[in-house]
């Protein structure tokens, strides 16, 4: 088992999945973690945050877990706004990673499907920075439940 780690990065949960958001500041985590859970909303599905700017990820038995850093817990960034108070859960396993990336390639490699963090593989999928991406995310993390589901 891998030591916690802090990571630039925000946690949404959809259903019983946790969506791990990753990128470099200004490319629109926050904003993509709001639209993921006002989708989820909108489709009748449970969607909340779990952490925004900073997240604390770990291994439990085989398992990537989530966790706000404190005294961050429930709050996030708005642009233009400021920083917002709202409901969140303390923890999610990480079922999804989702990399905003400037320079992407028009078509993934086979390594660019997972990626390894605290020691445990994880499903990932890499997005333009900026780009509306919500229904992709949401489309993907969908996909991985019904996989881990039937397991």
């Amino acid at each position: 088992m891998s030591d916690a780690q802090t990571i630039h990065a925000g946690c949404v949960l959809i259903g019983e999945a946790g969506l791990l958001i990753r990128g470099a500041s200004g490319s629109g985590k926050s904003t993509l973690a709001r639209e993921v859970v006002s989708r989820a909303a909108q489709a009748g599905r449970f969607g909340r945050l779990v952490s925004d700017d900073r997240t604390r990820i770990e291994a439990r038995n085989g398992r990537l877990v989530a966790q706000p850093v404190e005294p961050l817990g429930g709050c996030i960034e708005v642009f233009g706004l400021g920083i917002v108070r709202q409901p969140h859960e303390p923890a999610a396993v990480i079922r999804l990673v989702i990399d905003l990336c400037e320079d992407l390639a028009r078509y993934p490699g086979e390594q660019d499907g997972h990626v390894a963090l605290c020691g445990v593989m994880v499903p990932r999928i890499r997005m333009q920075a900026g780009a509306v991406s919500a229904d992709i995310a949401v489309a993907c993390l969908s996909g991985v439940c019904d996989t881990v589901v039937t397991l």
